[in-house]
């Protein structure tokens, strides 16, 4: 704010007499080795002249002419209002007692030893948090790098304070285990009380805490040379004090320390330990109040302070308390952790990146404690709270505690990523993106084309990777699903706030990695069924426009025995003239059959489909028989179009909720997510090729002699010949040496998984994103669970189903057809269980989220008769007459699975 310029003061002037001031005060006090302490209190004098001037003590009968809160002083700017702070410092003028939130008399701090009021007496708790939010200066001791905060107005103390704890306003190690020393041999824990609620209830206190000091380990030289280092700094500080008073911006004075030193988390760990064991219920309240009222004042900081923007050096107090082993304990998972993750949820991008950087540090033991705390405490609040319930209606997207939970995880969730094993080779390069889009603008279709696939995540945007690039976590995905939260989760209005981000409700779409696959496979039915109820209303409406005939739906009919015929045929015509036909609804019929989709017709179809296009004899794909996998045929005969459209066939899987049995590698959906396969792709895709060329990289004797190698290699096409390849120009010639040997493996891998099969694999691609590009599946997905929704679920527990089964028709769980039922079905082998699945559902593949998953209905269809069972298998219905024996239920029912084939009406 621009003053009058007679009574602005020139900045450099200021700054001469702050200097020429406080060195004066050092020069009368003492001896030179006190210089820094007495540096540092000066500027503190200084710091508190200003804010009494201009924020006050907080009394309303203060009567001190120099302080704001009495109403004598007119109203000063800045720069005047440190001009006149320099004048009391000189005049050493008096400073005001601050007002605590409680009244209280001198000496009755004295007595608060029962730990329940540390926050009236912390800087958190006063009315203005101007002061608390500024840091201190530095000082240098002996040996350890100290932070001295000046001290605050409301902490001072009455003369009788022991003089040991008075001014500790940062904690080391040292200094806490020597006040704990003290307290337990004198029986009296309030000091230890009043340091922790003073220094754990703020955060520019525990910024300066548990410094791991770089000294250590330094020769006498280099100790010298930095310590002459951080005295220049500090006195570059300190020539600058005026001008920081002026701009209200004291706080950035502690961000060099911080650049230059972190936090000793042994020593952290070991105080919490010592603090844990102590087991005094004082001493516990007062770090919950403590924690409380950090928590409270950082849900403010983080949002106006500016310091907090990049954060990269105000976060020590955040990785402080969550080391905190008391955060998941029920006192806690009240007030104190919620509050205390909401405060981070309101950090900005950049400090939320540097925090899980941090993190990204810790060990796995270290970083999965803190997962467990948060998903206790979602758990606790999930449990303990009445959702859906009373007369207006709440769901967990509302609980504030759920969801700031749930954002922190998020930072812990990338600072596992980038704590594991990331590799950054098998992103595309920039020739393959473009080829990419090129094809993937393509397969749009011309009335798509300025549609955008779903927007990439912000924090994965400014980390610069996603998770997959990441090949092993830190700790595994799994850590982060929460169990009891996918149950109560209502995933259809949870994908309305998704879809309405304009709202700005909470979404946990928007944090896949705390959802199970199974409900995001559920949340991917949701978008696939409004995205065909959009295009089924555009034909509609096109039709009337138009008044063309237009069917609403995407039907094929098909003959049973030239199934794939017929469908790649009618697929190709759809794909060539009209490829937003692809996101209808899927309606198959089988000619001279009476059956009517529902969903259990178009399972049969893709079973059928799928058995014939995968069949080794046609040549478009090879299977190994050890690992029961297909591959793309590199010396297929087939034309691309045919691989576009089997990728139009595993995208309208997906996109229609059908699970096929197929099963590909790995590596096959990491590309089909936009990765490259390298070499440690080869261990799920070839395991015998990656363990010899594993061997020869560990090899520690002479390469070429042993394995006797060069970069041309050989393979055997599908009919028997030997086709030979150069990795490299005039590869024969070059002989694999241990120099050069990573350097095959990588273009040996890259040939078998990439090169080889790339005209095959752009157009299989082309062919799913035909149908998935918009969807959510490559933002809500990895690769592992992309393939659960290919194939279903390995869970293949027929007790779960048995629990999960409902009862129609007169038949319940006791009755005898029943019980019979479930122990012929327990007795049979899996061969007979998946054909079981097949006649009852359409399919014999697990639902994701296992059997429990399937919704199973028994209904009886009659007395006893000799007729054989029958089913719906768009509704997952079986149809059991009443039979009089159990022999007799056996034998009707393994007829039934064993011959069943077509559809017919009943």
């Amino acid at each position: 704010m621009r003053m009058n310029p007679s009574r602005e003061i020139d900045n450099a002037s200021r700054e001469e007499a702050v200097e020429t001031e406080v060195e004066g005060s050092i020069t009368d006090g003492g001896s030179a080795s006190s210089d820094e302490m007495k540096r540092s209190q000066a500027r503190g004098l200084i710091e508190r002249y200003f804010y009494q001037l201009t924020n006050g003590c907080g009394n309303a009968g203060c009567c001190n002419e120099f302080c704001a809160s009495s109403g004598r002083q007119t109203h000063l700017s800045s720069n005047e209002a440190a001009a006149m702070a320099l004048d009391l410092f000189k005049r050493k003028a008096t400073l005001c007692e601050s007002a605590p939130n409680k009244q209280l008399k001198t000496g009755d701090v004295e007595d608060q030893s029962d730990g329940t009021t540390p926050m009236d007496v912390s800087p958190a708790a006063q009315p203005s948090t101007s002061f608390a939010r500024n840091t201190p200066s530095t000082s240098s001791s002996d040996g350890d790098k100290q932070t001295l905060l000046p001290k605050p107005l409301d902490t001072q103390r009455s003369s009788s304070e022991s003089d040991s704890i008075k001014d500790i306003y940062f904690l080391t190690e040292a200094k806490i285990l020597e006040i704990l020393k003290q307290c337990m041999e004198s029986k009296n824990f309030s000091p230890l009380v009043r340091v922790i609620g003073r220094v754990f209830s703020c955060w520019q206190s525990l910024n300066k805490s548990f410094l791991r000091t770089v000294k250590q380990g330094l020769s006498d030289k280099e100790r010298k040379q930095r310590d002459d280092k951080e005295t220049d700094e500090m006195d570059e500080g300190l020539q600058s004090i005026s001008t920081r008073l002026a701009d209200h911006d004291l706080g950035e004075c502690s961000s060099k320390a911080t650049d230059t030193l972190e936090v000793d988390m042994e020593s952290v760990q070991r105080v919490y330990e010592a603090i844990t064991k102590l087991d005094e219920e004082r001493v516990n309240n007062a770090m919950l109040n403590a924690v409380t009222s950090l928590a409270q004042m950082a849900d403010v900081e983080v949002i106006v302070n500016p310091l907090f923007q990049d954060g990269s050096n105000q976060l020590n107090f955040i990785i402080i308390t969550m080391e905190n082993p008391m955060m998941s304990s029920p006192e806690y998972l009240e007030v104190a952790f919620p509050t205390f993750c909401r405060a981070l949820s309101h950090l900005p991008l950049a400090a939320s990146c540097n925090l899980a950087k941090v993190w990204s540090k810790f060990s796995p033991v270290s970083l999965t404690r803190k997962v467990q705390a948060l998903q206790q405490l979602i758990t606790f609040k999930v449990l303990s709270g009445h959702f859906n319930s009373g007369p207006r209606r709440i769901t967990v997207n509302e609980d504030d505690a759920i969801t700031s939970a749930t954002d922190c995880m998020k930072i812990l969730y990338y600072a596992c990523i980038l704590g594991g094993v990331v590799e950054h080779q098998s992103r595309l390069s920039k020739e393959e993106e473009e080829l990419n889009l090129q094809d993937f603008l393509g397969a749009l279709g011309h009335e798509n084309k300025e549609r955008k696939p779903p927007k990439e995540d912000s924090f994965a945007k400014k980390l610069g990777l996603t998770v997959l690039d990441c090949r092993k976590p830190l700790i595994p995905f799994s850590e982060f699903y929460n169990e009891p939260l996918n149950d109560q989760l209502e995933v259809d209005h949870d994908f309305t706030c998704y879809k309405k981000e304009s709202d700005g409700r909470f979404a946990f779409l928007n944090y896949p990695f705390i959802l199970t696959p199974a409900t995001k496979s559920t949340g991917l039915y949701y978008d696939s069924r409004v995205r065909m109820f959009h295009e089924r209303r555009l034909t509609l409406l096109n039709s009337l426009v138009q008044g063309e005939e237009i069917n609403p739906y995407l039907k094929l009919k098909v003959r049973r025995d030239h199934v794939v015929d017929d469908s790649l045929v009618r697929l190709e015509m759809i794909a060539v003239d009209n490829p937003m036909d692809l996101k209808k609804q899927l309606y198959v019929e089988f000619e001279g059959e009476q059956g009517v989709d529902e969903g259990g017709v178009s399972k049969e179809f893709f079973q059928l489909v799928i058995q014939e296009i995968f069949n080794p004899d046609i040549g478009m794909f090879t299977h190994n028989s050890d690992l029961q996998t297909y591959w793309f045929n590199p010396t297929s005969f087939e034309t691309n179009r045919q691989y576009t459209l089997i990728g139009i066939l595993l995208g309208l899987a997906i996109y229609n909720n059908v699970i096929l049995d197929v099963t590909f590698p790995m590596v096959v959906y990491r590309k089909l997510m936009g990765r490259r396969g390298v070499f440690a792709d080869l261990h799920d895709a070839q395991p015998v090729l990656y363990n010899s060329l594993k061997a020869l990289l560990e090899h520690e004797d002479t390469v070429e002699e042993t394995f006797m190698m060069n970069f041309m290699i050989s393979y055997i096409d599908v009919f028997g010949n030997t086709i030979t390849h150069d990795l490299k120009e005039n590869g024969a010639q070059i002989p694999v040496t241990v120099e050069n040997r990573k350097e095959f493996v990588d273009l040996y891998a890259d040939f078998i998984l990439n090169r080889s099969i790339e005209k095959q694999f752009r157009e299989f691609r082309r062919g799913f994103d035909m149908v998935t590009d918009e969807s959510p599946l490559r933002n809500w997905f990895r690769p592992d669970e992309v393939e659960l929704l290919v194939c279903g679920s390995k869970n293949f527990d027929f007790n779960e189903l048995e629990k999960a089964t409902e009862y129609d028709g007169g038949y319940t769980s006791t009755s005898p057809t029943i019980r019979y039922f479930w122990e012929i079905v327990h007795s049979m082998d899996e061969d007979q269980k998946r054909k079981l699945l097949m006649f009852t559902t359409g399919s014999d593949r697990v639902p994701v989220g296992g059997l429990a998953k399937l919704r199973l209905i028994l209904a009886k269809n009659g007395p006893d008769s000799d007729r054989l069972p029958t089913s719906h298998t768009c509704f997952n219905v079986l149809l059991l007459p009443e039979y009089s024996s159990k022999a007799k239920l056996e034998e009707r029912l393994l007829k039934a699975i064993t011959h069943a084939k077509g559809f017919g009406m009943l």
